[in-house]
């Protein structure tokens, strides 16, 4: 992420902007974790790709005891939690060492509580109306998902100009040859995608196939914005 990104406020909590993390990939992994043992592993293959950011899902039990695992073992990986819908795991991922959170929708009682937990957070929008409501209460980077579905590049580009103050993560249905298209846009930040860590390589634990696929994402994803 570039520090121009890096140093955009995205939540006011105490007074203060809740800032993201800096971390130099556009691209950021989603990944489902069965087994915690798999987590550090997989953070050092996207590391040895070129990839310095991983969104770790609450979508298993594993989840908090796989963020944990990275965020003590491999520093250099910046990690993210990902798929809060309730407010209650903004601390719980806070407290497990998550250093930002993303979800796919924006509750008023998430959005308070990552501010008032100074918890760096991306809201999830659907909508223009929902854009607007995140960006009243202080988000300006903002998860579009599942993007594919809600039109991708061409919604992204029809906002650019009524939202300009907005960023996006455009996540779901995203693949490695969209990743040109999306990145050229002024108002995309970063894309999140699963596509980096399929199942079938984590089960294996084929740590190779996962920095192939991590370097042809930065490959594909090009040189961050100045």
């Amino acid at each position: 992420m570039t520090d121009r990104l890096a140093s955009r406020p995205i939540a006011p909590a105490d007074g203060q902007p809740a800032r993201l993390p800096r971390f130099k990939s556009r691209v950021v992994p989603v990944v489902v974790i069965e087994n915690p043992t798999q987590a550090v592993p997989l953070a050092e293959a996207l590391l040895a790709g070129g990839i310095d950011v991983i969104e770790i899902t609450l979508r298993s039990e594993a989840a908090l005891a796989a963020i944990e695992a990275v965020a003590r073992a491999v520093p250099a990986m910046c990690v993210g939690a990902g798929t809060l819908t309730r407010p209650e795991q903004v601390a719980e991922t806070q407290r497990a060492g998550a250093r930002f959170a993303l979800s796919p929708g924006a509750t008023p009682a998430l959005l308070s509580a990552a501010a008032a937990a100074g918890m760096p957070f991306v809201p999830g929008v659907a909508t223009a109306s929902e854009a607007i409501t995140a960006r009243d209460a202080g988000f300006t980077l903002l998860k579009l998902f599942p993007a594919a579905a809600l039109g991708g590049v061409d919604l992204l580009r029809a906002w650019s100009s009524p939202l300009p103050e907005l960023r996006f993560c455009p996540t779901g249905g995203v693949t490695v040859a969209d990743l040109p298209r999306y990145l050229a846009l002024a108002n995309v930040a970063m894309v999140g995608g699963s596509w980096l860590t399929p199942a079938a390589a984590l089960r294996a634990g084929d740590w190779a196939e996962v920095t192939r696929l991590a370097r042809e994402a930065v490959s594909a994803a090009g040189a961050p914005k100045s």
